[in-house]
């Protein structure tokens, strides 16, 4: 791993930006010296690590006594992408510009980003589990359809807070029920592109003996900042 930049911040956190091969990242730290608890955090079906509210979340996570990291996986943000991927995003774009329905494209090109994403986040992890001002255990925050698969292929994933405002395809969907760690599952209730009640079977699913369902009134992007100060509790109850 290596670091090619950093900065403090005025809430005393540091983010440093690294690269570990081919895969970019970034990596948010408090100001303790003392080594603390990891949440792998990752924007919905793929979407950049610059998004300013996946960057706003991490620092308030780390503000909070975490280190928080973030990746482009292979797939996402400006990481190359296949000629599948490049033709179902096309494929995307014309069938939502024409109100056609589109869960099958999403079902192509997600499922195609979490296979390919999976092996450079659990890579990323094992590099991370090396620095000195992290210990452990792991947390996951973010993109649903990547959550599951991970915490069903890694038992350091200790609880998972995910978001239910990207498409999840049926392959995790059935992974759904492997899933056994504490969860928090945000649902906003007027989601425009994703059915609430695709939604409320998804967390039916879910196998943990423990979690939570918090729902908001509002469209895709009208998550109130609220939940991420919730968040920070789930986590601190599972985490610390």
């Amino acid at each position: 791993m290596h670091f090619t930049s950093e900065e403090r911040h005025e809430d005393g956190v540091l983010s440093r930006e690294f690269t570990l091969g081919e895969i970019p990242g970034i990596l948010w730290t408090p100001r303790s010296a003392a080594p603390t608890p990891l949440v792998l955090m990752a924007h919905n079906n793929g979407l950049p690590m610059a998004q300013p509210r996946l960057r706003a979340r991490a620092r308030h996570t780390a503000a909070a006594g975490y280190a928080v990291a973030t990746i482009d996986a292979a797939g996402c943000g400006d990481r190359p992408r296949t000629a599948a991927e490049e033709q179902a995003r096309a494929d995307l774009r014309r069938a939502m510009g024409a109100g056609e329905p589109v869960d099958e494209i999403f079902e192509s090109l997600v499922g195609s980003m979490v296979e390919r994403a999976v092996p450079e986040w659990r890579t990323t992890l094992d590099a991370l589990l090396t620095l000195p001002e992290i210990d452990g255990p792991v947390g996951f925050s973010g993109w649903t359809a990547l959550g599951i698969r991970l915490a069903v292929a890694d038992p350091r994933i200790r609880a998972a807070g995910f978001f239910a405002g990207g498409y999840v395809p049926r392959a995790q969907r059935e992974e759904a029920r492997q899933v056994t760690v504490p969860l928090l599952l945000l649902l906003q209730w007027d989601d425009e592109g994703n059915p609430r009640q695709r939604a409320l079977d998804l967390f039916d699913a879910f196998g943990s003996e423990e979690k939570t369902l918090h729902a908001n009134m509002g469209g895709h992007v009208g998550t109130p900042w609220f939940e991420v100060e919730d968040g920070g509790r789930f986590y601190d109850r599972h985490l610390k």
